[in-house]
């Protein structure tokens, strides 16, 4: 960052191989930061630049021995995946998530981190069509958000807890909108609905049949900007928990479009109405964002289109995840 806030700081990602994680490490090394990550995947998705240790952060000596020494804590961890798979295996889901995030922000409230930030989510939200952050305990999470939505408002509740007993007020929240980009999860099983659509869309499926009847309005970000946006929040001590967004909504038809009215011959797209299309309106409220600074730079566009062209060269990199539904390693 321009202010010099992060040089020489001791940073551990937690989940640093991932889609957010890979984005915010770059910004790190480039403001001077020495940063540390720590994931389940295997060390060939390790950024450049940092130090790489495959540590399973829902054991609690695992996360203390993580946060020794260090400066600023960024908790990216997050077990997720398709809407069927969370469905399904909802334990597998729910249980990491809590676990990640207990241990890892007890063990820095215990090493004494000054910073702390806790990646949470829009699953926290009841129902709306716009979310704003002080609405997120006006009702319950959605039922089709409910095991997502519960982990994470049981990570913020942490944060509020030690702010009451410990006087802990480094902790940042923030709660992304849909991210996509580079280094996401395109597993056919695990993938959310860009990644799915891209890997669909780049290997030729034809027609291309998507649920619903594509009028669903959704929130997208690109990862770089939820990034730097979580690096704002840490370096300005915003304690009230944030919305990362772009604050307008794109619909799921037009979505479609950026991915497939590019490729040379797109396939023919089929919606299928007899599935369902999901809430009508799901976007973020970004006024407290805006209010530190915040705004989104990449265009969906732009961003879609990188996406596609990294998963053209990493198309097998998703066999190199951790998978938490079933606890396969990552591939030799």
């Amino acid at each position: 960052m321009a202010s010099g806030y992060y040089q020489g700081l001791r940073v551990l990602v937690a989940g640093g191989t991932g889609l957010i994680g890979r984005q915010l490490v770059a910004l790190l090394n480039a403001a001077g930061a020495e940063v540390s990550v720590v994931s389940l995947d295997d060390a060939r998705l390790a950024p450049p630049d940092c130090e790489f240790r495959r540590l399973d952060l829902t054991e609690k000596q695992n996360c203390e021995a993580a946060c020794a020494g260090m400066d600023a804590v960024f908790n990216l961890m997050c077990a997720k995946g398709s809407p069927e798979m969370t469905q399904a295996q909802p334990a597998s889901f729910f249980v990491p998530n809590i676990l990640f995030s207990v241990n890892l922000m007890e063990a820095a409230r215990a090493e004494g981190v000054a910073r702390y930030l806790f990646a949470s989510s829009l699953a926290v939200y009841p129902p709306a069509d716009v979310f704003h952050e002080d609405d997120a305990w006006a009702g319950f999470p959605s039922p089709n958000d409910r095991f997502a939505g519960w982990a994470k408002r049981m990570g913020e509740l942490q944060a509020e807890a030690y702010a009451i007993e410990y006087d802990w007020h480094g902790v940042s929240i923030v709660r992304p909108a849909n991210t996509y980009g580079p280094y996401d999860d395109f597993g056919q099983e695990t993938a959310m609905v860009v990644p799915s659509l891209i890997r669909r869309a780049v290997s030729g499926e034809n027609p291309l049949v998507v649920w619903g009847d594509g009028s669903a309005v959704r929130d997208f970000i690109h990862a770089r900007d939820v990034a730097r946006g979580m690096l704002m929040a840490v370096e300005q001590g915003v304690s009230e928990p944030l919305n990362l967004g772009s604050g307008t909504g794109v619909a799921l038809r037009d979505l479609v479009e950026a991915i497939v009215g590019p490729l040379e011959a797109p396939p023919d797209v089929v919606w299928d109405t007899s599935k369902p299309s999901g809430d009508a309106l799901r976007v973020l409220d970004t006024a407290r964002a805006r209010a530190i600074g915040f705004k989104p730079e990449v265009s969906l566009e732009a961003g879609i289109a990188e996406t596609m062209d990294w998963y053209r060269a990493h198309a097998d990199a998703s066999a190199l995840r951790y998978n938490v539904f079933t606890g396969a390693e990552p591939a030799a």
